[in-house]
C-alpha cells in the first residue's frame, strides 16, 4: 500500500508543479502584449481638413472643415451633421487591415480595385494628401478589399469600416430644423392654442412668462418645449411629399427663438391624416417631422404656468414662519423660541409646503384666511409668503404681491394644516453616563 501511495503523491506533485510553471509563464507574458494589427491609415484627427469621396456611380461627396465645423461642399453646399462626420474621421484616422492579401498585386480586377467602389482622398492641414481605394467585398461578406494609391499591396478591411465611409449626402447632412444654442437662449415665443405666449429669462436665468402678461413659468415645461424645438429633425424619406402636405395642412404652431446669433422660427402644420410638416427659417423647403414634435408644440398658456405655490424646491429653507409659530434652522437643528424642535416633524411640514400645487387657476376667489406661511430660502435671498383662504367648500391661495389665484385641493390643505399642528419639540437627550 505504501509504494502505491508514494506513487500517487509523486504524480500529484508533478501536476501541481506544472500548473505553477504555466501560471508563472502566463503572468510573465501578460505584460508583453504587442499590437500586431496592420495599419492602412494613421492620421491625427486634428489634421483632417477635407474629405472627398468618389463612388463608382460617379457621385462625389466633399466635406470641408471651416473654423472647427464640417460643411458639405459637394454635391451642393449643406451644413453637415458634426457627429456623423466625426465618426467618419475617427474611422479613417486609425484604419486597420484584417490581413494583407498580396504584397505586390499584378491584377487589381480580381479585387474590384481597377474601378474602386469608393475612392477616398484626405487633405491634411499641413498640406499632405492621403488616399484610400476600396474594391469588392470579400467572398464571406465580412470585409472588403482595399489598397493605397500608388501601392501594390492589397489588404482586407472589416465591413463595418467600409460602411463607416459608404455614406449618402442625406446620411451626412445636418437634419436639424433649428440650430440655436440652448444655453444662449434669451427669448422664446409660441403661437399655438389661444394667445401667443412669450418667455424670457429673469436675472437668475429662470424662464418667466412675459406675455400675454407677466406670470410665473413652469421651468420644466418650458425646457421640454425647448428640447422639442432642438430635436426637431427632417424626415428625409418623406421630403418629396412634404411641400404638398404642408400646403394642405392646418397651422398648429409657430415658434420663434432668440439666441446670440439672432432669431430662428419653425412653423408646424398637420394634415387630415394627422401627419405633421414643418417649415424652418434655417433650412430650405418643407419637411415632415415626428408626431411628438407637433404635439409638443400644440400647447396653451395654461400648460406653462407654474402651479406650485412655492419656488424653493429642493433648496432647503432656513426659516419657516406660520401664524402661530416660527421655525429657524441652526446648524442641523430646527429651533423655535429657544427650543429645539423635532427635525422630522418640521421636515414633514416643509415637504407639504413644497408639494402645495394648484388644481387650476381662477379669476376670482376669496373667503376667510385659514393658513399663512412665509418661507425663507437660498441663504435669505428668497422670501415667499402664501395665504390660503376658504370660501364655502373651496380653497384659494395667493402669493404675496402676485395677482394669480390658485385653487387648491381640499385634502392637500387638510394635510398641510395637520403637518403644521404636529410639529413638536425634540425629545430630551438622555443623560450622559459618568
Amino acid at each position: 500500500m505504501k509504494p502505491k501511495g508514494l506513487l500517487v503523491a509523486t504524480v500529484l506533485l508533478a501536476v501541481l508543479g506544472g500548473v505553477v510553471w504555466w501560471s508563472n509563464r502566463k503572468e510573465a507574458s501578460a505584460g508583453k502584449t504587442t499590437d500586431t494589427s496592420t495599419k492602412i491609415l494613421s492620421i491625427p484627427e486634428d489634421q483632417f481638413q477635407e474629405i472627398r469621396i468618389k463612388k463608382l456611380t460617379g457621385e462625389v461627396i466633399n466635406l470641408r472643415r471651416d473654423n472647427s465645423k464640417w460643411q458639405i461642399t459637394e454635391p451642393k453646399p449643406l451644413p453637415a451633421d458634426q457627429d456623423a462626420v466625426s465618426s467618419m474621421v475617427t474611422s479613417l484616422a486609425s484604419l486597420n487591415a484584417d490581413k494583407v492579401v498580396e504584397e505586390k498585386a499584378a491584377d487589381l480586377q480580381t479585387y474590384g480595385l481597377h474601378m474602386p467602389t469608393l475612392d477616398v482622398e484626405i487633405k491634411r492641414k499641413d498640406g499632405k494628401t492621403d488616399g484610400l481605394l476600396i474594391g469588392d467585398d470579400t467572398p464571406t461578406g465580412s470585409g472588403a478589399y482595399a489598397k493605397l494609391p500608388g501601392d501594390a499591396k492589397i489588404y482586407t478591411m472589416a465591413s463595418f469600416s467600409k460602411s463607416a465611409l459608404d455614406k449618402r449626402v442625406d446620411d451626412l447632412r445636418d437634419k436639424r430644423l433649428m440650430t440655436f444654442e440652448t444655453d444662449k437662449l434669451t427669448r422664446l415665443e409660441l403661437q399655438a392654442k389661444g394667445p401667443a405666449v412669450e418667455f424670457g429669462k429673469n436675472s437668475a436665468g429662470e424662464w418667466q412668462i412675459v406675455k400675454p402678461r407677466p406670470l410665473r413659468a413652469d421651468s420644466s415645461a418650458v425646457n421640454t418645449l425647448v428640447d422639442k424645438l432642438r430635436d426637431a429633425k427632417m424626415d428625409i424619406a418623406a421630403t418629396a411629399d412634404a411641400a404638398k402636405g404642408f400646403a394642405a395642412g392646418t397651422k398648429v404652431a409657430l415658434a420663434t427663438v432668440t439666441d446670440a446669433s439672432g432669431n430662428q422660427s419653425l412653423e408646424v402644420r398637420k394634415d387630415k391624416d394627422k401627419n405633421y410638416f414643418a417649415k424652418s427659417s434655417v433650412v430650405e423647403g418643407m419637411h415632415k417631422v415626428a408626431t411628438d414634435i407637433g404635439e409638443g408644440l400644440d400647447k396653451s398658456l395654461e400648460d406653462f404656468r407654474n402651479k406650485k405655490l412655492f419656488d424653493f424646491g429642493f433648496s432647503d429653507p432656513g426659516k419657516v414662519d406660520l401664524k402661530a409659530a416660527s421655525y429657524t434652522k441652526s446648524g442641523d437643528k430646527w429651533m423655535s423660541g429657544g427650543k429645539t424642535m423635532d427635525n422630522s416633524t418640521v421636515q414633514t411640514l416643509i415637504d407639504k409646503l413644497r408639494d402645495l400645487s394648484a388644481t387650476k387657476f381662477v379669476e376670482a376667489g376669496g373667503g376667510e384666511s385659514i393658513f399663512e406661511a412665509t418661507v425663507t430660502s437660498n441663504s435669505g435671498k428668497r422670501v415667499e409668503k402664501v395665504v390660503i383662504r376658504k370660501q364655502g367648500t373651496r380653497y384659494f391661495a395667493q402669493r404675496e404681491n402676485e395677482p394669480s389665484i390658485y385653487e387648491l385641493d381640499g385634502k392637500a390643505v387638510d394635510d398641510l394644516q395637520k403637518a403644521a399642528s404636529e410639529v413638536k419639540e425634540a425629545a430630551p437627550e438622555p443623560p450622559k453616563k459618568k
